[in-house]
């Protein structure tokens, strides 16, 4: 693939950095550039930064309070995964756009009430996607209709059941952790 080399801000436009960068990966998900900067302090810098568009993580919870977790392959981890379903946003998606679609694909649910949680860098030293934590409520079944390379178990576990998996190593996925933490937290304040 040809590099392509290009002129950019990196960072808001409030933190005054100007980068000289080039593309020096294009794939279907996801872009890496090399970013030559200036950042506060005046230091300057070469880093590697991957472009991402963003995606939705959604917490479903059913009326017993139980919430649904997926599990996948993730060739990256080399491993099956217990995560919140989750997917990335197509380019003009909103994020609750994304969040929509992904529940319906990789659980067959669809909620009828959504909440925006919060939103979250998964690894800003390399990487400027955000994701962004939806609530689920009022979550009823439905077909699921996953893509093709995708191979998914839903299933649905208490408060008890998710906190043992974390506590034991069950649950090891970043933006699970996140999810499911932030909501305990959530919960713990009420």
């Amino acid at each position: 693939m040809r590099a392509k080399a290009v002129t950019q801000r990196v960072g808001k436009p409030s933190d005054g950095i100007r980068s000289a960068s080039q593309t020096v990966f294009q794939g279907r998900v996801f872009s890496v550039a090399r970013h030559k900067a200036v950042e506060p302090g005046g230091i300057s810098v070469v880093r590697d930064v991957i472009h991402h568009s963003g995606s939705a993580v959604i917490l479903p919870t059913l009326e017993d309070g139980r919430i649904l977790l997926v599990r996948q392959f993730r060739l990256a981890a080399g491993r099956s995964l217990w995560e919140l379903p989750a997917g990335t946003r197509n380019r003009g998606e909103r994020a609750l756009e994304t969040a929509r679609r992904e529940l319906a694909e990789e659980t067959g649910y669809r909620a009828s009430s959504w909440r925006k949680l919060l939103e979250f860098f998964p690894s800003p030293g390399i990487l400027d996607e955000t994701m962004t934590l939806f609530w689920a409520q009022r979550v009823r079944p439905g077909a699921a209709a996953p893509e093709d390379d995708e191979r998914i178990r839903v299933e649905a576990f208490s408060r008890t059941q998710w906190e043992r998996m974390i506590r034991s190593g069950q649950i090891r996925d970043g933006k699970t952790l996140v999810g499911l933490l932030y909501w305990q937290w959530m919960d713990n304040r009420c």
